[in-house]
């Protein structure tokens, strides 16, 4: 996607206006603060703006450059081999930056991770999961809390939900909503035999307040006591706590805090964060004219696929983008995937390409 240079002295032109307008002085306080928010959003615009201009100048210098010593004639090819192989991905980082933002990107998320289809092995690769996001997290100094799980025996996780807060926690991680499968010999499998079994990844954007409405009698609560891996009592008082939205049918539970009371505002804060991502999905999809397709792939589409055995790699089945170290990707290397995520949204075509390793 190439941007032109007149649009490439816009953006330039503006962001110069703003960094001299807030540095000097006379700005009403309200003015600075809107000001300073517009400076702050076309900062990363700018300078992936002026990267490409500078790119392009030298570009045009060496293509022009009659120089008659091959020495230096050879380093003038080399470096201009150079730059039309860096200039497509400059131009495609600008045009990143420049997609229009969605209302949550900059929230804080819930993250929830099912196991799905293979029992007890399931639950583990749900763990797995859980463990990955957690380590993506920290990379970018992130908290990341669990506010409910349900543990099996073997440490894996029926289910877990998270609380993450940082920096435009949904805008990276909002992609990795579906379907993630797994295939490798569990340890549950004493004759060495591959097993494929899958969970399901949910992030949902954090709502405000003022964004989702629930009426009177609009919900039912049901209290019990919590309990943990193997029938093992967390406690011995009611404090677990689920709510069920009649209207919708989500239900959400919280059983990690001693506390009645901070179960419940918990898990209001989960039913929140579902009513709310379901409304964007479906103004969305709606505005799209793509409705069925977002709904199956919120909960029911296969994105990734994790093969450990016989061979090791990583695919997202959405842009074509393989990893051929499983273990990297576990341990958070979520990067690759994401920035192909994005290049898909830039350009409507799979990456079809594969890591270094």
């Amino acid at each position: 996607m190439s941007i032109s240079d007149t649009r490439l002295s816009q953006i330039a032109s503006r962001f110069a206006e703003l960094e001299a307008r807030l540095s000097s002085g006379t700005l009403a306080p309200a003015e600075f603060v809107a000001m300073s928010r517009d400076y702050a959003e076309l900062e990363p615009v700018a300078r992936a703006a002026s990267a490409v201009v500078s790119m392009r100048g030298e570009l045009a210098s060496l293509s022009a450059l009659d120089e008659a010593d091959p020495e230096m004639r050879a380093m003038a090819e080399e470096e201009i081999a150079r730059l039309r192989t860096d200039l497509p991905a400059a131009e495609h980082a600008l045009a990143v930056t420049m997609l229009p933002r969605d209302s949550a990107d900059a929230r804080p998320a819930m993250l929830e991770i099912r196991g799905g289809t293979g029992g007890d092995e399931a639950a583990l690769f749900a763990a797995d999961l859980y463990r990955m996001y957690e380590r993506f997290a920290a990379d970018q100094g992130w908290r990341i809390e669990v506010i409910s799980s349900n543990v099996n025996e073997l440490g894996g996780f029926k289910e877990v939900v998270a609380n993450i807060q940082g920096n435009g926690v949904f805008a990276r991680l909002k992609y990795e909503s579906g379907v993630h499968r797994v295939q490798r010999v569990p340890v549950t499998e004493s004759g060495g035999r591959i097993h494929t079994s899958a969970a399901t990844v949910a992030v949902l954007p954090e709502p405000d307040e003022v964004d989702v409405e629930i009426g009177d009698g609009d919900l039912k609560y049901d209290i019990y006591r919590a309990s943990g891996a193997g029938g093992q009592h967390v406690n011995t008082t009611d404090s677990a706590v689920r709510i069920t939205h009649i209207p919708t049918g989500i239900i959400v539970a919280s059983q990690q805090d001693r506390s009645q009371h901070k179960n419940r505002a918990t898990a209001m804060g989960m039913l929140k964060a579902r009513m709310y991502e379901a409304e964007l999905a479906t103004r969305e999809a709606v505005a799209s004219g793509e409705y069925q397709a977002k709904t199956e792939i919120g909960w029911g589409h296969q994105i990734r696929s994790y093969v450990l055995q016989p061979y090791q790699q990583v695919k997202d089945l959405r842009t074509g983008y393989v990893s051929t170290n499983p273990g990297e990707v576990l341990d958070g290397a979520l990067d690759p995937f994401m920035a192909a995520a994005l290049s898909q949204r830039v350009t409507g075509e799979k990456v079809s390409v594969e890591d270094d390793d």
